[in-house]
């Protein structure tokens, strides 16, 4: 990567962050001290700059190199590779960058081809399918369906939880993800222990509020990790 190239994906990562309300160009401003319509001109592709106010860009936003270069194409259908991520990226990252990734987990090949997705209009655009450690409190309440060293793919397309029937979720819990069995009735949220000592939870859905809202995705794969 040449850096005109480096430089328009420093432009585009930072529209994007821009576009989620996650930055604003009076707040890069005061973060790097460059002049307002210095960056307003570089984020609309009027100018380039200079590697010195490049690098006070990246310092501020936390970015590393890594993370403009061509990352692999994004997991989809074709692919037999998964990012393992932390909980909050998959709670909030659309996309993953290679610096939140932690490794990268094996499927069997076409082994996410005949998923069909039920996202939501917000999640069209997100990168489908990461894998997470369960916490392993969380997972003594699915054992053994679930065990501590579990690894679970989750598809972050199916955000909508089917009427019909209860399907194993991601459930956002704060900052952490858990995983239960859900369904939505009255207001509320069930979640639903495999566990049968441990028990059922009810989450309140506000009225103004949607049960997706809560919901990181459906488990599709839980791998566990079987000690010897």
């Amino acid at each position: 990567m040449n850096f005109t190239q480096m430089h328009e994906r420093l432009r585009q990562e930072l529209n994007r962050r821009l576009t989620r309300d996650a930055l604003s160009v009076s707040l890069l401003n005061r973060q790097t001290g460059l002049a307002q319509g210095h960056l307003s001109n570089f984020l609309h592709g009027k100018r380039e700059i200079s590697s010195r106010a490049a690098d006070r860009i990246l310092l501020a936003q936390r970015l590393g190199i890594e993370d403009l270069l061509p990352s692999r194409q994004p997991i989809d259908a074709q692919s037999s590779e998964v990012p393992v991520v932390s909980h909050a990226t998959a709670l909030a990252a659309p996309t993953i960058q290679r610096s939140a990734t932690n490794a990268f987990l094996p499927l069997p090949p076409d082994a996410l081809q005949s998923l069909g997705d039920h996202v939501s209009s917000s999640r069209r655009k997100w990168q489908r399918f990461v894998a997470i450690r369960p916490q392993p409190s969380d997972a003594l309440v699915m054992e053994p369906l679930i065990l501590p060293d579990a690894y679970v793919v989750l598809d972050r397309h199916h955000n909508t939880l089917d009427a019909k029937r209860t399907g194993l979720y991601a459930v956002r819990r704060g900052e952490r993800i858990v995983l239960r069995y859900v369904a939505f009735q009255e207001d509320r949220l069930i979640l639903r222990p495999h566990n049968l000592h441990h028990k059922i939870e009810l989450v309140e859905v506000d009225p103004d509020k949607s049960p997706n809202d809560w919901i990181v995705g459906r488990a599709v794969f839980v791998l566990n990790r079987m000690s010897s």
